[in-house]
């Protein structure tokens, strides 16, 4: 077969010259730009990990700052509870004094009512007691034809009102 014997004599070069191009080829990419990527790799793995270093320190900084806001906010909450009841009982108080100033005000007005209710229930009585004792004389005068003074009539109307 003289395919066969050709082989040494051509494809020996084209194996020489595959060898120098693979040679070639691995010092170009393996030497040159495989580290150049790999150094790529390297940082942004780097760059990677210390973002989420920063990450988790922020985060850590937020709840902290947090937890610092709540308890502010829990002790202002417990201040603003505080003035709250301390207004509650200066309102409860300014409005006990109100109230006691309007019931001594009312209990004024009750007395004079009273009083002017005695007042009216004694003239009633006087002008009843002068009534039955007009009534009284001018009965006896019709009835008996008596004519009696004026101080026994009174003092029998009000012996009568008194006992009933």
């Amino acid at each position: 077969m003289p395919q066969i014997a050709q082989l040494g004599e051509f494809y020996a070069s084209q194996i020489f010259w595959l060898v120098v191009f693979f040679g070639l080829a691995f010092f170009i990419v393996g030497r040159g730009m495989v580290p150049k990527v790999m150094d790529t790799v390297a940082h942004r793995d780097k760059q990677i990990s210390d973002d989420f270093a920063a990450a988790e320190r922020a985060r850590r900084e937020a709840d902290a700052e947090e937890e610092a806001w709540r308890t502010r906010e829990n002790a202002r909450r417990t201040e603003a509870q505080g003035v709250i009841a301390e207004a509650r009982a200066r309102a409860t108080l300014a409005a006990e004094a109100r109230l006691g100033e309007t019931q001594r005000g009312l209990d004024v007005q009750l007395a004079a009512a009273e009083a002017r209710i005695a007042d009216a229930l004694r003239a009633a009585g006087a002008e009843i007691e002068n009534v039955a004792t007009d009534a009284a004389r001018d009965v006896v005068a019709r009835v008996a034809g008596i004519t009696i003074d004026d101080g026994a009539a009174r003092s029998a109307v009000k012996e009568k009102l008194a006992h009933g």
